[in-house]
């Protein structure tokens, strides 16, 4: 094997970056695994430790909502941040920074850092998330798509050994020696990050080096005025709401769901009408556009993991093995692990498979349908629940795997699309709208727990997964034309 290659045969840039991204993961899940249980714990804990903010899971269940949209809605001013300023490279190493100081932020014994926290770990991630998946694109340039869709899957399988590792130790920590150790540890694995990707710089090579086109001061000066009147104009509908109804953070996360949608829509018009994109993008672009709708309704019900089912683990799942209760943040090991043993199968498939492979839009109706039906599956439980009965945890357990792969099948697949799909030049800041298509949905699925609040956890799994079902098998008739648009 070559000195320029690496495990199956791919670039050692690829390895730099996959275990950079498994540690900015193990960050993210960490911390992630223990959000909820923490908003939702009691002010009033007999152990201090152990007390945390005493909200209601609908509140909970919208900030979580909310805090996610944030993470995958600040990408847009990453990828064009990289795009046009300092490049994919330098936009990966300030957010990795960011987001540690963000991590170490929440384990400060304030609430206000507490909020501060989650605010830098959005903005950090918003420099990172594009650019490193972006660089794994960039080092596969002109090589086949069935390469490239081994390199995404290989990288995702990273991800998710971080996301796998991140819940144990986090969990752990947070019910052995208080919430403020996990999101300690969450800063660590972030700054593990951090270093790791500085040492392995020189393997990157020409990857996310260039600005592919540079803005000029002026620009830079219109888009600045552009963001400051943005947040001026939110700042000044939230005060205007707060006067008339009163201040809550369901206001905030409710206002915030519909700048994101909005912000959206704003983004793909601004996009199809760019200079930059011409009459040969256009085809693909629209067939983005359809995976994008797909992509969020997929994480709507896919996120819930992190809020429903964490909660559903914590208070109405046998969790108990002889004498010992396995911590509820365990749980959100299981989706990783199962990953990390299928993403080789399904990347080895892929493949082998080759042109005989289903499109990727047929992929994307699968995986819908997928969603749904591990949502379908949780129903029995979840009706048992409502009725103050424990469940099996075996049922979660189905549902993450029926989930996991359902993701197999759509995100390193959107990945690699994206990177596919995207004008020459806004490779960025088409990652950046794929990742807000995770934004679109968490927002609107924090707003969805409000309908489980009044209906209870059984027919809440029962509609959601009507829903998608549903979708998907519309998506297996439009898959043909969407495959085309792709072609063109």
């Amino acid at each position: 094997m070559s000195r320029t290659t690496t495990f199956f045969g791919h670039p050692w840039g690829l390895a730099t970056l996959a275990t950079t991204e498994l540690w900015e993961r193990f960050s993210f899940y960490g911390m992630r695994a223990i959000l909820v249980l923490y908003l939702v714990a009691a002010v009033d804990e007999a152990d201090p430790a152990q007390a945390g903010l005493g909200f209601t899971l609908a509140t909970a269940g919208a900030i979580y909502g909310s805090y996610n949209a944030l993470v995958y809605l600040t990408p847009l001013a990453g990828g064009w941040i990289a795009d046009r300023i300092i490049g994919a490279r330098r936009s990966v190493l300030l957010g990795g920074i960011v987001i540690a100081l963000g991590h170490y932020a929440m384990a400060a014994p304030w609430e206000s850092f507490f909020w501060l926290g989650l605010l830098l770990i959005a903005a950090g991630t918003g420099l990172l998330k594009p650019n490193v998946s972006a660089m794994v694109g960039d080092l596969y340039v002109g090589q086949p798509e069935a390469r490239k869709d081994s390199a995404f899957s290989i990288f995702y399988m990273g991800i998710n050994l971080g996301a796998f590792l991140a819940p144990l130790v986090t969990g752990w920590l947070a019910i052995e020696y208080g919430w403020e150790w996990g999101f300690l540890a969450a800063g660590i694995g972030m700054t593990i990050a951090v270093v790791v990707y500085v040492l392995g710089w020189p393997s990157l090579r020409g990857a996310g080096a260039d600005v592919p086109h540079r803005a000029d001061a002026r620009t830079i000066r219109k888009v600045s005025l552009l963001t400051l009147l943005g947040f001026v104009t939110f700042g000044a509908v939230f005060a205007i709401q707060g006067i008339w109804t009163g201040y809550s953070v369901d206001d905030v996360a409710m206002l915030l769901t519909w700048t994101i949608v909005l912000i959206a829509i704003g983004y793909f018009v601004v996009l199809f009408r760019s200079p930059l994109v011409g009459p040969s993008d256009r085809p693909k672009l629209k067939a983005f556009v359809a995976l994008f709708i797909g992509a969020a309704l997929f994480w709507m019900i896919f996120d819930q993991a992190g809020s429903t089912l964490t909660i559903l683990a914590s208070d109405w799942t046998d969790r108990s093995i002889g004498t010992w209760v396995m911590p509820a943040a365990w749980l959100q090991s299981v989706n990783p692990i199962f990953i990390i043993v299928f993403a080789p199968i399904f990347a080895w498939l892929w493949t082998k498979l080759a042109n005989r492979a289903p499109s990727t839009p047929m992929k994307f109706a699968i995986a819908i349908i997928g969603i749904g039906l591990s949502f379908w599956l949780l129903v029995l439980p979840g009706i048992a629940a409502d009725n103050g009965q424990n469940s099996a945890v075996w049922w979660l357990i189905g549902a993450y795997l029926l989930q996991t792969w359902a993701e197999l099948l759509l995100s390193p697949t959107g990945l690699a699309a994206s990177t596919t799909l995207a004008p020459v030049g806004l490779g960025s800041q088409v990652l950046a709208l794929w990742f807000l298509a995770v934004s679109v949905g968490d927002s609107i699925g924090g707003q969805v727990i409000r309908f489980f609040s009044g209906y209870g956890f059984g027919p809440f799994f029962a509609g959601l997964g009507a829903v998608a079902v549903v979708v998907g098998i519309a998506y297996v008739f439009l898959a043909r034309r969407v495959a085309r648009l792709m072609a063109e």
